[in-house]
């Protein structure tokens, strides 16, 4: 890169690749990288920091990262492995994740933030020498080590490696503990302080603004997961207790957490008050309290605040990285921030207004700052459901804005999962499943990812793939309810009618709450319809199939979800009716929905049908 001065120096080089990772992902690919990112968080990055380390690269099935000392190098290898060890002693062998480590120290070339040279590859290369779960080490390594290692070393003698003309001299290093300390780290395991960060309360007299304070509270969960020392539940588990009351032991207590953060957001204007207050579970008791009055401009700087008082409190190390990454803010622009947490609530709301009104939000945001990822990622997610459920020409759109958005920010896994989205539509499926897994990697409790996951699943037939994530949307987001009553259709699809019937009386729950919120939204109403039609209460269906459609009268996704009513509640006069309306507008996507949507089941053996089928196979090329 120009500019960039390329500099040498000796270090310590260690690479390590997962055992059988293709193995692993083809029995169950979430699972995998779940349980790597936990290994990762919770063992791995923490490991090489305490020793003094920087991971400089990260693959799919393994990772690089550098030391100054041969010995720290080592040490941190034993560590790694001596911890996956106690965390695989109760898992089968097909679920144990194991890692081969291999460690060379050289002179290395140094650019920017990577390493290159001979000796870095060697270390890549000497990987396939060390068995699983174990380590390889250059003489090199072994010579600077010494006696000062407490393992025991094997020389494996002269190795050809794959690309490296030279033969290297390896030995294996044990990483076996003696019996009483693998017994003690097994019964023992390092016990980390942990928080729950509950809902924030809307103090500003206004419903409308309770999207800053949810988008206060995810900041703050994601800042102080950050920190390896805390254990911070997700998103999921804290927000099923918004809006309940219950004292903070009994939330505590049902948690299992031993600290709670809880408090107060109130916006006027230019100016926002943000009430803090950390309490110990098993008491009750207030261990820290803070009121802060501040300039919206400050919001950033204040979460960072609150994070580090935290940390403070609960007397747990905050390492250089977890600094760095806690202080690094979205954006520098607080007003764009804004628009940004706006355009996200309108478009989870879900109907064509409320799509184009986020739209409308992230485009400022992106003015405000054109560096905005997340901005660009949110107005590509618009698009595709303009585009997938309301036939709008904006699949182009879809495609350029994900890949602004990746370009801007190459790990962020909303960017990832809105390119996956894209790329789905674009009937690219084998680059979309890409994306996706590059999302579950980074961020595996993020809903768009399932969401849009389950969709793009069941735009190619896969119902289970579909359901498996559209539950998981459904418990990551617990005010959610689209994906339930969606995975009513599916599990019908299935056969699996006791999950359809659970699916949609949760979803109607929710959706019931959602209306009382945004009564304006058809989309509760008549997602309500077919799922209390499928429940046989006809009166209520009835009653909502009404709202629905005085809301909205002439909304493509109303109708079509009408239709749906209409056949699961014994009308197929007017289901058909609404589709032979529907079919002339509605693009090759949305035909492929209906012919897979099963709550058009009841009218497939009425001759009409065939009708639909042709009609929606004359526009699809004759594949419906």
């Amino acid at each position: 890169m120009p500019g960039v001065r390329v500099r040498r120096r000796l270090a310590a080089i260690m690479a390590a690749e997962v055992v059988g990772f293709s193995r692993l992902m083809e029995a169950n690919d979430e699972a995998t990288l779940t349980a790597l990112r936990q290994h990762s968080h919770d063992l791995i990055e923490p490991a090489v920091a305490r020793h003094d380390g920087r991971i400089f690269k990260s693959m799919g099935d393994g990772f690089m990262a550098e030391f100054a000392s041969a010995l720290e190098a080592a040490e941190a290898a034993l560590e790694i492995q001596r911890g996956l060890a106690a965390r695989n002693a109760d898992l089968p062998g097909d679920r144990a994740i194991s890692l081969r480590i291999a460690i060379n120290l050289g002179d290395v070339l140094v650019q920017g933030d990577d390493f290159y040279g001979d000796d870095v590859n060697l270390a890549s290369r000497m990987v396939a020498h060390a068995p699983a779960g174990g380590i390889a080490c250059s003489a090199g390594i072994r010579f600077q080590i010494g006696t000062k290692l407490d393992a025991a070393f094997a020389d494996a003698g002269e190795k050809s490696l794959r690309n490296i003309a030279r033969p290297v001299h390896v030995f294996l290093i044990d990483p076996a503990m003696p019996d009483s300390q693998q017994r003690a780290a097994s019964i023992q395991p390092p016990q980390r302080t942990s928080l729950a960060v509950l809902p924030f309360t809307n103090m500003s007299g206004d419903p409308q603004q309770e999207y800053f304070s949810d988008g206060i509270t995810e900041d703050l969960i994601t800042d102080l997961s950050n920190v390896s020392d805390l254990f911070v539940l997700s998103r999921n588990t804290v927000f099923k207790h918004k809006g309940r009351s219950a004292n903070m032991e009994e939330i505590a207590g049902d948690l299992g957490v031993g600290f709670l953060l809880h408090g107060s957001v109130r916006r006027a204007g230019s100016k926002v008050r943000v009430t803090a207050q950390l309490t110990e579970g098993a008491s009750g008791g207030q261990v820290w309290a803070d009121r802060y009055d501040r300039d919206l401009t400050d919001i950033f700087a204040l979460q960072d605040e609150i994070t580090k008082s935290i940390v403070t409190q609960l007397k747990v190390k905050l390492l250089p990285r977890e600094r760095k990454a806690i202080e690094q803010a979205p954006t520098q622009n607080i007003e764009a921030y804004t628009y940004y947490l706006r355009g996200r609530d309108y478009f989870h709301r879900g109907s064509r207004t409320y799509y184009n009104l986020a739209k409308r939000m992230f485009a400022k945001a992106i003015d405000l700052d054109p560096t905005y990822a997340r901005a660009y990622a949110g107005l590509a997610d618009c698009d595709a459901f303009l585009y997938m459920d309301y036939s709008e020409d904006t699949a182009g759109a879809v495609l350029r804005n994900s890949e602004k958005a990746l370009e801007l920010e190459p790990k962020l896994a909303e960017a990832h999962a809105s390119r996956g989205l894209a790329l789905s539509i674009a009937h690219r499926s084998g680059e979309s499943d890409a994306e996706f897994a590059a999302a579950l990697a980074a961020n595996p409790d993020l809903f768009e990812l399932h969401y849009f996951c389950g969709r793009a699943c069941y735009a190619q037939g896969r119902l289970d793939a579909t359901a498996r994530h559209w539950e998981r949307a459904a418990e990551i987001k617990p005010e959610d309810y689209q994906t339930l009553i969606l995975l009513n259709q599916v599990y019908t699809s299935l056969n699996r009618e006791a999950d359809a019937v659970r699916c949609a009386a949760r979803g109607v729950e929710r959706a019931e709450r959602a209306f009382e919120k945004n009564p304006e939204n058809p989309r509760p109403a008549y997602f309500m319809a077919t799922a209390l039609a499928k429940l046989n209460e006809v009166k209520r269906a009835e009653q909502w199939a009404r709202t629905a459609v005085a809301i909205a009268p002439d909304d493509y996704l109303t109708l079509y979800n009408i239709a749906c009513y209409y056949s699961v509640g014994g009308r197929p006069d007017d289901a058909f009716d609404l589709l032979f309306r529907l079919l002339p507008i509605s693009n090759a996507d949305m035909r492929e929905w209906i012919m897979r949507d099963s709550d058009f089941d009841p009218l497939h053996e009425d001759p009409r049908w065939q009708e639909v089928r042709r009609a929606a196979a004359s526009e699809m090329g004759g594949h419906a």
